[in-house]
């Protein structure tokens, strides 16, 4: 990886006004990339279904490579091509849950696209066979025996590699905006957590995991990644999950802060959010903006005030630690890529998402209300099983 200080200078007390597209050094059309993580439930008991490996085996007929076992086996992971155009991504996305869908009913059960199960996980969970996943819970233990936990991880091309650690830099600050969109996890064994997104809470208890630290350079990222395996912080490479990483076997920075997304629209929203960012990064990179650099302990405390209470009320600006509504963070956001949303034509789809999730609410907020006519949780459960493949 390239050590050229792209973004590596010292701290800032605001973002640096992102410069309008259409100069010589503009990013090309950058691809999009996602995968997304479902739960298996009974259709009868509405509680979690071991049969993620038997599921994965009978889609893969039809999707091939773009579906594949998780951790424990109530999961199953589904992917998209790498997409330019949004609008062949969306049809992907929803023909690829429909066909894991089919595969998981000739079978007995049914997909459910939520960050945390409502009802019927067991501990410890069943972990799905392979040398890999015998590892990773022989090394953490009880981690692995309570992480039932289901995200939407968003992949960007890079058109070069060597700028990942700084276009995650840039992408620091907005993560604590991008989980309080894209939360969908208020639920955990038949309880409202209270919170908005109860996975973002638990998946802080892995070593390294939550918002990643600020890279001074690629050097810098390679010499911690490395000081982390050697502590045994990390038994591979592929065990970082922080909500940023560069992806350590495809060309593109992976931002993986986000629940699994209720509808194939709020997975979209997020995708273009995300391709968007990347591409506004980039820009700042190319023009030798440093990035903002807020705190680290304010960055987390302003995640965590998102997991809790998502687009509701008020959240904590990273870069200033002042309270302001999450909705007025989530304009500044869409704001700030405008331009990049523009220049890949998402920019009016963008918009009518957004509309929606404030008029709808987010995916916890729909949950809920499912749950309130009856106080009933496998009402929650029928409705994921409906949003999850939408007619």
């Amino acid at each position: 990886m390239s050590s050229e200080p792209h973004g590596g200078a010292g701290p800032t007390d605001a973002p640096a006004p992102a410069r309008p597209f259409g100069s010589s050094r503009a990013p090309a059309t950058l691809t999009v990339g996602v995968e997304e993580e479902l739960l298996l439930v009974d259709p009868l008991t509405r509680v979690l279904s071991p049969r993620g490996p038997e599921v994965v085996s009978e889609a893969a007929g039809e999707l091939g490579d773009r579906v594949g076992t998780e951790l424990t086996r109530y999961q199953v992971e589904v992917r998209t091509d790498p997409h330019t155009c949004l609008k062949e991504a969306a049809e992907q996305i929803r023909s690829t849950r429909v066909a894991a869908a089919r595969a998981a009913a000739r079978l007995g059960v049914r997909l459910a696209s939520t960050g945390t199960p409502v009802l019927g996980q067991t501990s410890p969970v069943p972990i799905t066979p392979g040398a890999r996943y015998a590892r990773s819970a022989a090394h953490f233990r009880a981690l692995d025996d309570e992480q039932t936990a289901c995200a939407c991880h968003i992949h960007v091309g890079l058109p070069d590699p060597r700028d990942a650690v700084h276009v995650s830099n840039h992408l620091r600050p907005w993560l604590p905006t991008l989980i309080a969109f894209s939360v969908n996890s208020p639920f955990r064994e038949g309880q409202d957590t209270g919170y908005a997104s109860w996975r973002t809470t638990t998946w802080g208890r892995w070593p390294v995991a939550g918002p990643p630290p600020y890279f001074e350079s690629p050097a810098h990222f390679d010499d911690l990644v490395d000081t982390l395996i050697d502590a045994e912080a990390l038994i591979d490479r592929g065990g970082l999950y922080w909500d940023i990483r560069p992806s350590h076997h495809l060309p593109t920075i992976e931002v993986r802060v986000a629940d699994a997304a209720l509808t194939p629209d709020d997975t979209l929203m997020l995708a273009a959010v995300v391709r968007a960012l990347t591409a506004t990064a980039l820009q700042c990179i190319r023009a030798g903006e440093p990035a903002p650099r807020p705190a680290p302990e304010v960055l987390r405390a302003a995640c965590w005030r998102a997991a809790r209470d998502g687009l509701a009320g008020t959240g904590i600006d990273p870069l200033t630690g002042h309270l302001i509504t999450q909705t007025t963070l989530v304009e500044k956001l869409l704001h700030t890529i405008a331009p990049a949303l523009r220049r890949h034509d998402d920019l009016d789809h963008t918009r009518e998402q957004w509309q929606r999730l404030r008029t709808e609410g987010t995916g916890a907020d729909r949950q809920r209300a499912a749950y309130r006519p009856r106080s009933s949780t496998p009402d929650v459960v029928d409705y994921l099983i409906s949003a999850t493949c939408p007619q």
